[in-house]
């Protein structure tokens, strides 16, 4: 098995927003060790965000707290890079809850690297075998419109996944999705997390799975 030693490298992710249900959630994949640890970061009533390529896990907590006190994705992502050192290494992606977006791909990702914004997500990666990992990402989550809000970004990441995904190969992945009102009262909220697997999005599949039985999830 393969790993990038630098938390964040070799990463393909989706944060997305439901308009009619107002959930938000980001869905992620890497070449690095528990991913879900660092990468996806999400709250309830404000926003997603996925901090990857050099991950600095505190742009995702930083960018919460600058879209819960009002900023727009985009002047989030200006105060948080402005003063970065490695921001031509860093790769973010912002959804709010009102449905901005705002994404930046720095020059020094691992190639190939990018990101796509559309109406209700974005999709980003780097170290990717191409762009089309991003593509059919997108085009899964919006050709799922109408499935339950997790399902289609788990279906993003599986489309990501058997396009190519990271050519370096992939070991963890994470599901993180919140809803405006709690989930279940035992578990508000979704987080799933596959830290260390060969098939780590095949694996997350079958915890969500098994997720959806324990929790008696019909949807």
């Amino acid at each position: 098995m393969k790993y990038c030693l630098n938390n964040g490298f070799c990463t393909f992710s989706m944060v997305a927003r439901c308009p009619r249900t107002l959930a938000l959630g980001v869905c992620v994949a890497s070449a690095s060790l528990a991913v879900g640890s660092a990468v996806p970061h999400v709250e309830a009533g404000v926003g997603a965000i996925a901090v990857q390529g050099y991950t600095c896990f505190f742009h995702g907590v930083n960018g919460l707290k600058l879209l819960k006190n009002g900023l727009k994705p985009n002047d989030v992502l200006k105060t948080l890079l402005e003063n970065d050192d490695f921001r031509e290494m860093r790769q973010i992606s912002i959804v709010d809850v009102f449905g901005e977006k705002a994404a930046f791909t720095g020059r020094e990702t691992l190639k190939w690297s990018g990101h796509i914004i559309r109406e209700d997500c974005v999709a980003a990666g780097n170290a990717l075998t191409s762009g089309k990992v991003l593509e059919s990402m997108v085009k899964a989550f919006e050709n799922s419109e109408g499935e339950w809000f997790p399902e289609r970004l788990l279906r993003a990441l599986e489309a990501g996944q058997e396009t190519g995904g990271d050519w370096r190969g992939i070991c963890s992945a994470a599901l993180v999705v919140v809803e405006r009102e709690p989930i279940h009262e035992s578990r508000p909220k979704i987080d799933l997390r596959v830290d260390l697997h060969d098939e780590p999005v095949r694996e997350l599949r079958r915890i969500f799975e098994s997720y959806k039985r324990w929790m008696q999830i019909t949807r």
